[in-house]
């Protein structure tokens, strides 16, 4: 039997095997086995020390006479059984760290875009339109960065070249960060106040579910971007589609949305200075390697200690 075992779903539609592979060439002494389906899953689990995959049924969790640790390829976790986990003393980690560099990218990408009229650029481009526009500099601008675990930094960290002025929101401010500014999520309107881009990269918590509603709408600039890169639910939808409707803020990248995925008749399919991405900023080609990396060493030192505690990205249950 296992020591490993993978579920059959994949991330961003990248094959499990490579996954698989990644594990094996950390892992060489652990037998590490994709259960390709659902009987397979039952069978192997039973003896499994380790489990990792998106997702785990309460069910299949009550056969792990043996799990250990089941280690999250998101790194979201509140779809998960905790209390399941927790009863049963099984460790659970998340992904958090891997989707860093590149949800990173994809944030500042999508200010740059803004920025430099690259939407409008592209509309004549269409219709083969030659004529000038008007562009802003990204440079000397104030960013916000709302959540500062390592997506947040690692977008802080992007635009640190750009040489603007940074605000970061965090749980705990009072622990700093490496922004210019730090709040708390109860300062969100004076963490927003004439700033040009948001960027959203927290999880969503009861803090932060329409964490940006109305009232923050109004305080922000109007020329503001606001990219969420987080849930679809930190962001009050109908109040975002007010707000660009009433020219209240300058325009959005969407990566999630509220409802997800976004109807096909939904008003924000149609705005002109929306940019939505399907949940796709967290893909990138190295994704299996660099959680390969964290299962591997939670795994190496869980062997050294003898305890499944203190683990990297390791969640409280």
């Amino acid at each position: 039997m296992a020591d490993i075992v993978v579920t059959r779903y994949g991330v961003h539609g990248m094959p499990v095997d490579q996954y698989v592979t990644a594990l094996r060439e950390r892992l060489p002494e652990w037998d590490v086995a994709v259960a390709e389906t659902p009987e397979a899953e039952r069978d192997l689990i039973a003896d499994a020390t380790v489990l990792t995959g998106n997702d785990v049924s309460p069910e299949l969790v009550d056969t792990a006479d043996s799990l250990k640790l089941f280690a999250g390829t998101y790194a979201g976790y509140d779809h998960l059984p905790l209390s399941d986990l927790a009863d049963r003393d099984i460790a659970l980690t998340t992904a958090s760290g891997v989707h860093g560099p590149n949800v990173a990218e994809n944030v500042v990408g999508s200010w740059l875009a803004f920025a430099r009229g690259f939407f409008t650029a592209r509309r004549h481009q269409r219709d083969h339109i030659w004529q000038s526009f008007h562009t802003d500099d990204f440079a000397g601008s104030r960013v916000c960065v709302v959540g500062l675990g390592e997506i947040g930094e690692a977008i802080v960290d992007r635009v640190q070249g750009f040489d603007v002025e940074t605000v970061g929101v965090r749980y705990s401010p009072e622990k700093g960060g490496p922004t210019d500014e730090v709040y708390g999520f109860d300062e969100i309107h004076e963490a927003v106040t004439d700033t040009e881009y948001v960027g959203l990269a927290c999880p969503l918590t009861d803090a932060t579910r329409h964490l940006i509603d109305a009232a923050v709408f109004r305080t922000m600039h109007p020329d503001a971007v606001l990219t969420n890169v987080a849930r679809g639910p930190v962001v009050d939808t109908d109040a975002l589609v007010s707000a660009l409707q009433r020219n209240h803020i300058g325009g959005a990248a969407l990566d999630v949305t509220d409802p997800e995925p976004l109807p096909s008749g939904h008003p924000l399919w149609d705005f002109e200075n929306v940019l939505i991405t399907p949940h796709n900023a967290g893909h990138t080609p190295s994704y299996y390697e660099r959680l390969a990396d964290i299962v591997a060493e939670n795994v190496q030192k869980a062997e050294r200690t003898g305890e499944w505690g203190g683990l990297r990205n390791q969640i409280d249950l």
